[in-house]
């Protein structure tokens, strides 16, 4: 009688710790929200009185000094601080931000200017710090901010997914991604993938490739993207009386399918793909429930003839995608440049 009587109180006390951390949440994303909001309109002064000549360097230095001798035991608000606000208001207030949100999420300006200010008040002033030194471009910081709001990144985690080139890598591989995937998949398949975490020493097998992604999956997923759900590795198929063994098998709960990796230390070769499809051909008619989407599968290899990719896949019908993988960080530029070659192509195409 003891035992039920404890375990009834157990669950009472573990609601009200549940409406406790609640609060605390709703606490910290207020706070937060008028953080933020307060360096805005800081930030709004400082740029108005600058612009228009009213006030000079020497003046924003007056400024920091006297909030410090009137707030001793504040943070933040030297001069180095200040330009940071008007920096962050110039950002959040342009013409440009508002107008690409109104393109690209088919919005009025009015909802555009919402969503803008929404969005900024998700973002803890850190993070938004990381986001003003690192990115430049409108549609670039929509990106990293949808990622941190929606993987909930932490600095380090943020650094590192731009660092890595993130966004680059992600429109570049929705470029090559053939349909009917790439209607589901905006946003999420990149290419290169980068895994400098792995370690991987020069000479590593694809066994060696396999168990070091195992032992840092958490990383590996956070490169690879949001919603995939770990299935496991040699995953069992049996095919009439023999059993295949794949590599990776994630679940991803957006596009609702299973998504295969299979690993490849050297350069693709057409015959990869053969194998991959047979595996997709497994998964759809064996694994895969009736309610979900058809399986994708992902190649990942250490390098690729462009012109050999476009021949094997001209004629496949599974939604398959072959990307290279590099074990050290790519330098941003040579992405940027990439990407930039890649829009000089489509443009001819389109004018031709």
């Amino acid at each position: 009688m003891e035992t039920k009587q404890l375990k009834i109180n157990n669950a009472e006390f573990e609601h009200i710790l549940i409406l406790i951390q609640e609060a605390k949440y709703r606490v910290y994303a207020k706070a937060n929200t008028e953080l933020v909001l307060l360096y805005f309109n800081v930030g709004k002064i400082v740029s108005e009185k600058v612009n228009v000549g009213n006030w000079g360097e020497n003046t924003v230095q007056e400024l920091a000094d006297f909030i410090a001798s009137k707030q001793p035991g504040l943070s933040g608000f030297n001069r180095r601080g200040l330009y940071r606000m008007k920096q962050f208001y110039e950002t959040y207030s342009s013409p440009q931000i508002v107008s690409s949100v109104m393109t690209q999420l088919q919005l009025t300006e009015n909802e555009a200017n919402n969503f803008v200010s929404s969005a900024m008040t998700q973002i803890n002033w850190t993070l938004h710090l990381v986001l003003l030194s690192k990115v430049k471009k409108i549609e670039e910081l929509f990106f990293y901010i949808e990622k941190v709001i929606s993987e909930k990144l932490t600095v380090k985690q943020l650094e590192r997914t731009i660092n890595t080139g993130t966004y680059e890598r992600t429109l570049l591989g929705n470029q090559i991604v053939p349909l009917p995937v790439a209607q589901l998949s905006q946003n999420i398949f990149k290419d290169p993938y980068i895994f400098e975490f792995l370690n991987l020493l020069d000479g590593h097998s694809e066994k060696d490739f396999e168990m070091a992604i195992i032992l840092n999956l958490q990383k590996f997923i956070l490169e690879v993207g949001k919603g995939f759900t770990y299935m496991g590795n040699q995953f069992r198929l049996q095919v009439g009386n023999k059993d295949y063994y794949t590599d990776l098998l994630f679940y991803h709960r957006d596009l609702q399918c299973l998504v295969l990796f299979e690993l490849k230390i050297q350069e693709f070769e057409p015959e990869f793909l053969g194998k991959l499809n047979f595996y997709l051909e497994a998964l759809d008619r064996n694994v895969k429930r009736h309610n979900e989407n058809l399986s994708i599968g992902i190649l990942l290899c250490k390098g690729k003839d462009t012109e050999v990719v476009e021949y094997a896949m001209a004629r496949n019908t599974s939604p398959a995608i072959i990307a290279e993988y590099e074990t050290k960080l790519i330098d941003k530029k040579l992405l940027a440049d990439k990407l930039h070659q890649l829009a000089e192509i489509l443009n001819k195409d389109i004018e031709l």
